[in-house]
């Protein structure tokens, strides 16, 4: 008889710890939330350009860790991405640029930072511009290569697109909202602006920081390069965040992978891409 009872209370207390830990596990919270677990279905991610790359990779991890996930990832700007968000086209919009007040009902999510890289062509021998010389240039008030210390040859501006982050943050931190001057060739992507540049011995343009290579040269701005340092910082001064936006709290697979981004992972996998972490 004794031994029975000792039989029972062993089979309730395995209950009673099987329980304890489950009720433990389902408490979990934080950036690690939802990372790890059965996840199935699939949203869209959509916007920027320039982040787009970032988001490529981290869809390609998250989903590596979730085979029951899928992560859509698309471009089209920094406006239109917000703007699918608005409309339900897209889970989370994508925006290389800080909001508009009008935007700002939006729930919003900073999940890098990066800077925007002045950039001409590897045998242009000007080194350096200040602030002032490389918004001058862009609103087509300084137009030779001479006035700024180069050779005596016409300027060839790059800029991105309407609707483009890039563009936006462009003008607001050198341009401070003047117009861009009319003479200026615009492409549709930060891929497409390097590609140009690279092309044309007089060309100038604008690309983001984590899209620097070889085939262009970047320009100090008042003696700072852009470099991880430097944006962490806050020394260079034509810097901009990378955000994740959304009309509603984001649940299920949204929220996990917005969970993975700004995990110490999701952050690793971005400062190993070229952005400045948030963390």
């Amino acid at each position: 008889m004794k031994k029975e009872i000792t039989g029972v209370l062993l089979v309730v207390v395995f209950v009673l710890a099987s329980v304890l830990a489950a009720g433990c596990g389902e408490g979990k919270t934080g950036p690690e939330a939802g990372i790890g677990k059965e996840l199935t279905g699939s949203i869209t991610v959509a916007g920027s350009t320039s982040v787009q790359p970032f988001t490529e990779v981290l869809a390609e991890e998250f989903m590596a860790q979730n085979p029951g996930s899928k992560i859509n990832v698309q471009g089209g700007g920094s406006s239109q991405g917000i703007e699918a968000a608005r409309s339900g086209a897209a889970d989370l919009g994508v925006s290389s640029r800080e909001l508009k007040p009008e935007e700002k009902e939006l729930q919003e999510f900073k999940i890098a930072r990066d800077a925007i890289a002045v950039v001409v062509h590897p045998s242009n021998r000007v080194d350096n511009l200040t602030l002032v010389q490389v918004r001058d240039i862009f609103l087509g008030q300084i137009t030779n290569w001479k006035q700024v210390g180069g050779q005596e040859t016409e300027i060839t501006l790059m800029s991105r697109e309407a609707g483009s982050g890039t563009r936006d943050g462009f003008e607001t931190l050198v341009l401070n909202q003047q117009p861009l001057s009319d003479r200026a060739l615009i492409a549709n992507s930060t891929g497409t602006v390097k590609t140009m540049v690279a092309g044309d011995k007089n060309a100038i343009g604008y690309i983001s920081m984590a899209s620097l290579d070889d085939t262009v040269k970047v320009l100090a701005v008042d003696g700072v390069r852009p470099t991880v340092e430097t944006v962490k910082a806050d020394q260079y001064k034509i810097s901009r965040p990378f955000l994740y936006v959304s009309t509603d709290e984001p649940v299920g697979l949204t929220r996990a992978f917005i969970d993975f981004v700004l995990s110490d992972a999701g952050q690793r996998i971005l400062e190993d891409e070229g952005a400045v972490g948030v963390k």
